[in-house]
């Protein structure tokens, strides 16, 4: 579903937004008449006509604004570093004049830690540096104010326990440095007082340096100096609020205008009002001093469009920079459209990371969207690092090169000339609140980074099955009939699916947990009839709550005082799809243990057990608010200000709806919950989706570089709308739109209610039989896909993978985006470009073999293959030397085929070797974590014999599924060919060779998928 605002809503195809009474935010014709999926409201409750009138006078008002405006994001509705105060100080301290000096005198040591004071020598403020070795080959620095007026954020919960350290030893040192040794890694930590730097070395080799160009900046808490408007008596702060602006000059020379209280603003912003501070509270020049901060407007109040942020405990941002030396290649920082390679700022906006609802984002810049994982990866042929920014505010990031910019002939020109320069990468953090905690992941390996951050923030919650498998969503399916039509529709059609999902207007009126009386009056028995098929239902429930006194989901949030409050201490009220919504403060431990209560079957009213949920507009969306978000200066538990923690808002929403989904079984069934807004650890709750995006060809190109820069970042479950969410995608994009997404983590399809309806079957019966061997593709694998989330649960590896990630020593992977493997076994090079007739596919590893999975031939590397396509094409690959099980009994459900056969692809390497594993448990519960049980295989094949022996022997569980085949490419033709099972005679297979392909097929073998057996080519 979008998040668009009531403007964009509007500007939609000659659409008029009504809020009617009981019915929310809901679409209409151009004619006024109710769109076909519109509506969903309380029938025959009685309407306001002022506020309607008064409504629909805007919108025709804003009708006449934007009738030019096109379908795609609107920038002046999102700030740039220069329209955000802090962004723009943080930028303004430039490199070389770094105030700050660590007091060495004041070191204080301890087995794994080491405190010490540094100064700022320009304002006197002294800060307080902590640092740690962690087991695990990482670092942890802190940087807070030794004595703050009063507590700075801290971010809670991400991490999974509070990292166990190694010890610390100091090695060296003289009157301007500290040499200290970290742990047993071999790293040596360099510490040096004036100007405070901290350089990291392996041996002799500089590894990461911190600070080494002197921006570390940190603005500390402090009073509000008395200046002239706090004079001014508040019984005419209106009077002064109009003529201030007339004494800006001069006032300044002593101190900056206050303003008062200023109040939240919540005009409505018009098209036409683009004024932001950059007009009104634009800095003016002044001299660097030690009051700085306080002389510069946007400290103490920040006027963005129409609305103030006050600002009440000043400016308070933190910034620090890094410099990695030898490093050409970035990654990371999620979420933003753009490559998997991060591109230098330099000259433009810095990286943004601050959860939005962004309407129709546009590509390849550094906008914020929904979510935020302040997780960068650098690699080079040599190690892998990774830098860890635990901050949930908003937060920009800058990177600069030394090589940006150069051709690959200029580089090879300095290397030959002998001038070339060693590359460095920079790169600087700036948040707007809270402490400077920082986590350096060492590595060496990238397999080794994956580890370290997933043990600290968590590895990927293993998903039910169902989940991997294929979903079928639109904004919205309009009544139970319609449900059950597109449910029989599959089935007549036979394509695959497991999952219908419903959008808001299945609710009585945009009320969460409630069902349309009218449209959905039976949603039990809707559930029960999915059910019957095997099938599981997702509804969406948002954290928006509609302010009605007769909603009791509302009453009970209300009366509990479980919603933000405003900085005056009511509760906030913003504008969703609901109308005028209240926002739970799920910061409170005591608030997300009663939403979660209310996922139970008692209080989520007909709900099953095949229910599941989803969790959208969670950065949070307001439609009204500056941003389309909350205001920062509103209140959560304990008084902290949403700037603090704002990104960490849709991370504990989807914590409370995964945890509700556990409690309603006892502690059982693993919970599936998708949202949209994410954060460091959101991997632990389910999985996330690219947002709204449009059915274009760029946006199914960016799909790959944004879900691998999520997997890098530890969030492996991403998935984007297949056939974009916005506008109707033409039938050569729909098609390879599935082909894609049956190659990436999550697999839904989901549009918008006013693009054409699109279900699989409703182009042709040649386009139908396309998409069906697309989702056939997706189920066969599936074996395969459940298997690598367990290595990733297990491990932290990412599902989804760039391809340097198993190939770190080869240069030609480092940029590439337009491929990518699954697990280690599989490469897939999806076809994204319009009426294509080729791809250029790269085949990484020296000496190693490449089979096509569709034809079996055999490819050796490295090369890069151009690969002819027509419109059944998706060429993928299997992996010399693995072995991929799959399920090739394909039928209408992923729980239908639980008890079906397995097929063995062993793909040899040219050692004639290969090894692969299966994972196998019950595909839903905990069981497997709490009791053991579940099957765990491991399959190899070396001098001519295949075998199947348990790869854990503490995992116990009865499967009835079997081996039906076993494929080998690459084999030459036996003679004969045997089974040996324990204890019993060998018996004779038959078998298939195809000479052309060198292809050896055996015919069942026929035993349990949990016996241990071995195969013998003779």
């Amino acid at each position: 579903m979008t998040g668009a605002g009531p403007v964009q809503i509007i500007q939609q195809r000659g659409w008029r937004a009504s809020w009617e009474a009981g019915e929310g935010l809901r679409p209409r014709r151009a004619n006024g008449e109710p769109s076909r999926a519109g509506g969903g409201g309380v029938r025959g409750q009685a309407r306001s006509k002022m506020a309607s009138e008064r409504l629909g006078m805007a919108a025709l008002a804003w009708m006449a604004l934007c009738l030019a405006a096109a379908c795609a994001v609107d920038r002046s509705n999102f700030k740039t570093c220069e329209q955000s105060s802090f962004c723009k100080r943080q930028r303004s301290v430039k490199p070389g004049s770094s105030p700050y000096r660590a007091l060495l005198e004041s070191l204080q040591f301890s087995q794994d830690s080491m405190k010490l004071q540094l100064v700022n020598e320009v304002n006197k403020v002294p800060l307080l540096l902590e640092l740690y070795g962690l087991q695990g080959n990482m670092t942890r620095i802190k940087i807070n104010e030794l004595s703050p007026l009063r507590p700075r954020y801290e971010v809670p919960d991400v991490l999974v326990r509070d990292p166990p350290t190694t010890w610390l030893a100091v090695t060296g040192r003289d009157e301007n440095s500290v040499e200290l040794s970290l742990g047993d890694s071999g790293h040596k930590l360099i510490l040096t007082g004036k100007p405070f730097r901290m350089d990291l070395l392996q041996g002799r080799e500089l590894v990461l340096s911190v600070n080494p160009r002197g921006l570390l900046h940190f603005e500390h808490l402090r009073h509000r100096k008395d200046s002239f408007s706090d004079k001014v008596s508040s019984s005419v702060g209106s009077l002064w609020d109009k003529i201030k602006s007339l004494f800006y000059r001069e006032e300044s020379k002593e101190s900056a205008p206050e303003g008062g209280a200023a109040e939240e603003e919540t005009k409505p912003a018009l098209p036409g009002d683009q004024e932001s501070s950059e007009k009104s509270t634009k800095s003016e020049e002044v001299s660097d001093g030690p009051d700085r901060a306080d002389e510069e407007l946007g400290s103490w109040e920040e006027t963005f469009k129409t609305h103030t942020d006050s600002k009440p405990n000043g400016p308070t941002s933190v910034g620090l920079d890094f410099s990695l030396p030898g490093f050409e290649h970035v990654y990371g920082i999620p979420e933003h459209a753009d490559n998997l390679r991060l591109r230098t700022t330099e000259g433009g906006d810095p990286y943004r990371l601050y959860n939005l609802d962004v309407f129709q984002y546009e590509l390849y810049n550094p906008m914020a969207l929904y979510g935020s994982v302040p997780l960068l990866l650098a690699h080079n042929t040599q190690r892998t690092l990774g830098i860890f920014w635990l901050n949930a505010a908003e937060t920009w990031v800058d990177i600069s090169s030394n090589t940006a910019g150069k051709t690959l002939f200029g580089k090879m020109l300095d290397y030959m000339q002998g001038g070339g320069e060693t590359p460095q990468t920079d790169v600087r953090w700036m948040s707007e609140s809270g402490i400077i905690d920082v986590f350096l992941l060492l590595g060496p390996a990238p397999t080794d980074v994956f580890r370290q951050y997933t043990a600290l923030t968590g590895t990927q919650a293993l998903p039910p099955l169902f989940a991997m498998a294929y979903h079928q969503s639109r904004w919205n399916y309009n009544d139970e009939e319609d449900v059950a039509a597109v449910d029989d529709g599959f089935d007549t059609h036979d394509i695959p699916c497991d999952v219908i999902w419903l959008d808001i207007e299945h609710t009585d009126g945009k009320r969460y947990f409630t069902w349309d009386p009218n449209k959905f009056s039976q949603p039990r028995n809707m559930l029960g009839r999915l059910a019957a098929k095997r099938r599981k239902m997702v509804s969406i429930v948002d954290p928006h709550i509609k302010v009605d006194s007769g909603y009791r989901v509302h009453n009970e949030i209300r009366s509990r005082g479980f919603y933000v409050k405003t900085k005056d201490g009511s509760d906030y009220e913003g504008w969703c799809w609901p109308g005028s919504s209240g926002y739970p403060d799920f910061t409170n431990p005591e608030m997300r243990a009663w939403w979660a209560s209310m996922f139970s079957y008692d209080q989520y009213e007909a709900s099953m057990e095949n229910l599941y949920i989803w969790n959208d507009m969670n950065e949070p969306s307001v439609f009204n608010g500056p941003e389309v978000t909350m205001y920062k200066d509103a209140l959560h538990e304990g008084s902290w200000e949403h700037r603090d923690l704002h990104n960490l808002y849709g991370f504990y929403v989807q914590m409370a709806t995964a945890q509700g989904l556990e409690q309603r079984s006892g502690g059982l069934e693993r919970p599936f919950v998708l949202s949209r807004a994410f954060f460091a650890g959101s991997q632990r709750y389910g999985a996330v989706w690219t947002g709204d995006n449009a059915a274009e060809w760029d946006h199914l190109k960016i799909s790959i570089p944004m879900c691998l820069s999520l997997a890098l970042a530890g969030i492996s479950f991403c998935g984007a709308d297949v056939g974009g969410f916005f506008k109707s995608p033409d039938v050569e994009l729909l098609v390879r739109w599935y082909q894609v997404g049956a190659y990436q983590p999550f697999y839904r399809a989901h549009a918008h209610l006013d693009t054409v309806r699109r279900e699989p079957w409703l182009f042709g019966e040649e386009n139908k039989a396309l998409i069906r061997a697309a989702v056939r593709q997706r189920y066969a694998l599936l074996p395969y896909w459940y298997t690598t989330f367990y290595h990733s649960y297990r491990s932290g590896q990412p599902v989804m993978r760039p391809l340097w990630v198993e190939y770190p020593d080869d240069v030609t992977t480092f940029s590439i985006d337009d491929q990518f493997l699954i697990g280690n076994a599989l490469l897939v090079h999806p076809v994204t470009e319009q009426g294509a007739r080729g791809v250029q596919v790269y085949l990484p590893g020296k000496g190693e073999v490449w089979y096509d999975v569709h034809s079996h031939q055999k490819h050796h590397a490295p090369q890069t293959l151009y690969v002819p396509v027509i419109m059944s094409s998706i060429p993928a690959y299997q992996r010399g030397g693995s072995i991929v099980p799959r399920k090739e009994r394909v039928r209408r459900s992923s729980d239908c085929m639980y008890r079906d056969p397995y097929t063995l692809y062993v793909a040899l390497s040219p050692q004639g070797t290969a090894e692969g594993d299966l994972f196998i448990d019950d595909g839903h519960t905990y069981n497997f974590e709490s009791k053991a049980q579940y099957l765990y295989r491991h399959f190899s094949f070396a001098s001519n014999t295949l075998t199947a022996r348990s790869a854990d022997s503490k995992g116990v569980f009865e499967s009835p599924a079997w081996i039906e085949r076993v494929v080998i490419l690459g084999a030459g033709k036996p003679a004969a060919v045997f089974l040996r099972q324990p204890g019993m005679a060998d018996t004779r297979l038959d078998f298939q060779h195809e000479p052309e392909t060198s292809v050896l097929t055996l015919r069942k073998p026929g035993v349990n998928i949990g016996a241990d057996w071995s195969i013998s080519l003779r």
